[in-house]
């Protein structure tokens, strides 16, 4: 098929069988399927909980009705393939898990409610909507074939779907040690045009050693480790007569004589991205300093705590690097507690190949050390990267600037997917970077979490045209 009548058929099939496509994804949604570690039974082949088992289930009984040949990989993961005339496979991979609905919600969750061109629900952009549209892509190249329109792929394309994408990909490790890598594989989990490469991770916990004596009587901030807190509270032990002012972003409250309350307000934002962010711990940490409520053990520490958390690309201690590929390296400290005598602080550092978990580990060890304290690494992923002028990259980037008439170029991200967990791959569509959605549209992991009809639509062409593209390549 030439391309022009190639994106002719591309439409028409997608007029035809837009409501199909919809009403699966809202079948998918319909299930809430966030892990319940309590509910996991591996032997029944629910490895994390009845909901990813249940979306697995709805999955594969419906890739079946298509006509693809389906596998449960234990309900660690789901196979469909459309054989080709290979054993060489394409790969999709999307995920039936969810994240929680959470508060907030104006719409019901777990329902597809559409909206002026909108769908809302649970799942809708991460990534039930994208995987149906993924898999539909697939069906539509199967339909052709079926019809004599097209030969049989020289590739297989194997699509999965996985069930543990949200809370540590535990299931692709297990369906690697069953079946080889693809070829190839990408997962319309991220932004077009494509990406090809993913920051390393560190993950740390620093120790203050055990501190009897303290001012510092209770501190608390951040919600999740991977992100700038935008909350942090501190209560105080203060002498007699102490007078303090609050400031635009930390309040005093007087909870008990000789006893001072702080909370900061910051503003939150993600680890792969903090430079939007300001760090509600880094604000108290300033505060308890500036106006000198410490002792002096707790004067060192909190004097670390401000290098580490007044500068995002690392240099207040010593771990500022960049690469061509990833730029800068990031770090915040997302979260704070007290721990019996202890302060513990976590940190989070995506970083280039410019250095490693391990150049981390020491160098954030050398600076604890000045003031007693320890580090402890809690999760190390080096980067990932194919490189850009690879033909597999070309041919993603091809499909994209032909369906978009754009002239993008592909990029990386410090965040991370499922394409670092296989040996070449890509993370693929569906968002468009810098695309704006109403007010009443949420975000992926918020309330009323949606997506623009025209954007899954779009995302069905360069999906069906990339197809054609890897298919042309020697693999």
């Amino acid at each position: 098929v030439d391309e022009g009548r190639l994106v002719g058929r591309i439409d028409a099939y997608l007029d035809v069988h837009w409501d199909d496509v919809v009403a699966d994804i809202d079948a998918l949604v319909r299930i809430p399927s966030y892990l319940e570690e309590d509910k996991a039974d591996a032997d029944a082949a629910a490895p994390f909980g009845p909901g990813p088992r249940a979306a697995l289930t709805a999955a594969l009984d419906r890739a079946a009705a298509m006509g693809f040949t389906v596998r449960d990989v234990d309900g660690y993961m789901g196979i469909a393939d459309l054989p080709g005339e290979s054993d060489t496979q394409i790969g999709i991979i999307g995920h039936m898990d969810v994240v929680p609905e959470g508060p907030g919600w104006t719409f019901p969750p777990f329902q597809v409610t559409r909206k002026d061109g909108y769908l809302i629900g649970r799942g809708v952009i991460d990534d039930k909507g994208p995987s149906v549209v993924a898999l539909w892509a697939v069906k539509f190249w199967k339909d052709l074939q079926d019809e004599g329109a097209t030969a049989r792929f020289p590739y297989t394309v194997r699509f999965l779907f996985g069930t543990n994408e949200e809370t540590g990909m535990g299931d692709v490790p297990y369906y690697l040690e069953r079946y080889d890598d693809p070829a190839f594989l990408f997962t319309p989990d991220a932004e077009f045009p494509v990406c090809y490469g993913e920051k390393g991770t560190f993950h740390g916990r620093i120790l203050s050693e055990p501190m009897v004596e303290r001012n510092v009587l209770e501190l608390h901030g951040g919600a999740a480790e991977n992100a700038v807190p935008g909350q942090a509270e501190a209560l105080v032990r203060v002498a007699p007569g102490t007078k303090l002012e609050s400031t635009d972003r930390v309040q005093v409250l007087w909870p008990a004589d000789n006893q001072v309350r702080l909370v900061a307000s910051g503003k939150s934002a993600h680890a792969s991205m903090p430079e939007g962010g300001v760090n509600a711990i880094g604000l108290l940490v300033d505060y308890l300093l500036e106006n000198q409520l410490l002792t002096n053990k707790e004067r060192a520490f909190f004097g670390f705590e401000k290098k580490l958390l007044g500068h995002t690309d690392g240099s207040g201690v010593g771990l500022a690097c960049a690469d061509e590929h990833f730029g800068p390296l990031t770090i915040v400290g997302g979260t704070v507690a007290t721990e019996g005598d202890r302060f513990v602080q976590t940190v989070d550092s995506r970083f280039p190949t410019a250095t490693s978990a391990d150049e981390i580990l020491e160098t954030l060890q050398l600076e604890a050390d000045k003031v007693g304290a320890e580090v402890d690494q809690t999760l190390a992923m080096d980067p990932f990267l194919v490189p850009p002028d690879s033909p597999v990259i070309q041919a993603l980037l091809k499909a994209y600037n032909e369906a978009t008439g754009d002239d993008a170029k592909p990029f990386t991200i410090g965040g991370g997917t499922y394409a670092r967990k296989f040996a070449c791959a890509a993370s693929f569509g569906p968002e468009m970077l810098g695309q704006r959605n109403p007010d009443w549209v949420g975000a992926m992991h918020g309330p009323d979490e949606g997506v623009s009809e025209e954007l899954l639509r779009q995302a069905f062409r360069i999906y069906a045209l990339t197809l054609g593209e890897l298919m042309a390549l020697d693999l």
